[in-house]
């Protein structure tokens, strides 16, 4: 081993969104590692943005929002651009975050986070935000297909819950080719899974090129959710994310492949 470097030599498979998967393939180099880009996931926008234009033009008639990732604030700020409204529409409402990457985002783009979990999961916001929102309209803002526990949760104490879509994931069709050519050599050492939908589309992506999981590639997970939809798919991870993070992903698949930083 590289002073240094515990993942010298060890090939990576980043299924995260074109747009995203740098980072972590940064991270991965650091070490010694080389980082093969196969995005599993990529994001697109909504049919309409309709109704999430109408929620932020009337953001008056809540008292909560929530926001479930980077990319939802990302959007966010395209369409106040687009709509030609300032940060200061929001100084009334109390925002929750789902996460720490995404109270990071929205303090860059001037929005104060109220309630941020110590874990990057539903469950944590849930238990975060208690009966803060209990009697209060809730706008929710996150991806077209995501799992219903918080506005389920929050609709059981009492909310008044609007969720609103700002982005779909779709699987992009160029990776098909790249995973064929990729496991026509040599098969990775890992792949670094950073949400449920990377893991549903990678399978997707293997069963379009004909292909079988590859036997002796290690799975490493961001998070105990993601970690499920693996299990659901017949793949226990080798390691899990903890803090569920970019950084705690590197750290895990330096645990999942017996080095240690």
């Amino acid at each position: 081993m590289i002073a240094g470097q515990p993942l010298a030599g060890k090939r990576i498979v980043v299924t995260r969104a074109r747009h995203q998967a740098g980072q972590l393939s940064a991270e991965l180099a650091k070490l010694g590692a080389e980082g093969i880009e196969i995005p599993a996931i990529e994001i697109v926008p909504p049919i309409s943005f309709g109704r999430l234009d109408s929620a932020l033009r009337n953001l008056r008639q809540y008292h909560w929002l929530v926001v479930t990732s980077a990319n939802t604030v990302r959007i966010i700020r395209e369409r106040c651009g687009a709509l030609k409204l300032a940060s200061a529409e929001f100084a009334h409402l109390k925002i929750a975050a789902v996460g720490a990457v995404t109270a990071r985002s929205l303090e860059e783009a001037g929005l104060p986070v109220t309630i941020t979990p110590k874990e990057y999961v539903a469950e944590s916001l849930i238990d975060a935000l208690g009966n803060e929102t209990r009697n209060l309209r809730v706008l929710i803002v996150r991806a077209a297909v995501a799992r219903d526990v918080i506005p389920d949760a929050l609709r059981e104490r009492g909310a008044r819950v609007e969720v609103v879509e700002a982005y779909r994931t779709v699987v992009p069709q160029d990776s098909v080719a790249r995973i064929v050519d990729l496991f026509a050599g040599a098969v990775p050492d890992a792949a670094t899974f950073t949400s449920s939908s990377t893991v549903t589309n990678f399978f997707h992506l293997l069963r379009e090129a004909g292909l079988e999981r590859p036997a002796g590639m290690r799975a490493i997970s961001i998070g105990p959710i993601t970690s499920q939809t693996l299990r659901e798919h017949g793949w226990g991870p080798a390691a899990e994310a903890d803090p569920h993070d970019v950084a705690g992903l590197v750290a895990a698949t330096v645990r999942a492949l017996g080095q240690s930083i």
